[in-house]
């Protein structure tokens, strides 16, 4: 399976986006304060990794981030990695 063939579900209540694929769930959980979504935290499954979930999971917050208006500050070393790597989420930056 391709990143490019997997969807990210967000679940507002639980403040996380989840990837659920082969029997496995990937996710990348949040907090609200504020203005602000602080990223804590994503994990994706050894048997699922390097198939750019984590990405898919990424890039799914930080759109949601800008359609709500929110600045983002990356706790999570992934998506800090992810956000220098790709200037166009550079302005959501807290």
């Amino acid at each position: 399976m391709e990143a490019a063939t997997v969807h990210a579900e967000h679940d507002p209540t639980q403040q996380r986006f989840v990837v659920d694929t082969e029997g496995h769930r990937a996710e990348l959980v949040y907090q609200i304060e504020g203005a602000r979504m602080t990223i804590t935290h994503t994990l994706v499954p050894d048997a699922i990794a390097g198939r750019g979930i984590a990405a898919v999971l990424v890039e799914s917050a930080l759109q949601h981030a800008r359609e709500a208006g929110l600045k983002v500050v990356p706790a999570c070393s992934y998506a800090a990695a992810y956000v220098r790597r790709h200037q166009q989420f550079q302005d959501l930056l807290a």
